[in-house]
């Protein structure tokens, strides 16, 4: 492993080891962000299944960044990336 490599595995674990604690004292922002994360992933199940019946050709796919932003957003965040998932389709 190389010096550099070794330092980003350091810093990724302080990181989470700092994430964990400030997240045992906040469970319920966790748990919150998890709630929103879970209904915003099975709202884009949702919408992309109706708009793909209606020969819609929009969609938005579930990848880190989708489930990341419907989980901090919450159902203003789905519709955000649905208002960029159309404004390509344009």
């Amino acid at each position: 492993m190389e010096l550099g490599q070794g330092i980003i595995w350091m810093a990724v674990a302080c990181v989470l080891v700092l994430c964990i604690a400030g997240w045992r004292k906040k469970k319920e922002i966790l748990m919150n962000f998890v709630i929103r994360m879970v209904m915003g992933v099975a709202l884009i199940l949702v919408t992309n299944q109706v708009l793909a019946k209606a020969d819609i050709n929009i969609s938005v796919g579930l990848n880190p960044v989708s489930v990341i932003a419907a989980g901090a957003l919450g159902v203003p965040g789905v519709a955000l990336l649905y208002g960029i998932a159309g404004c390509k389709f344009l």
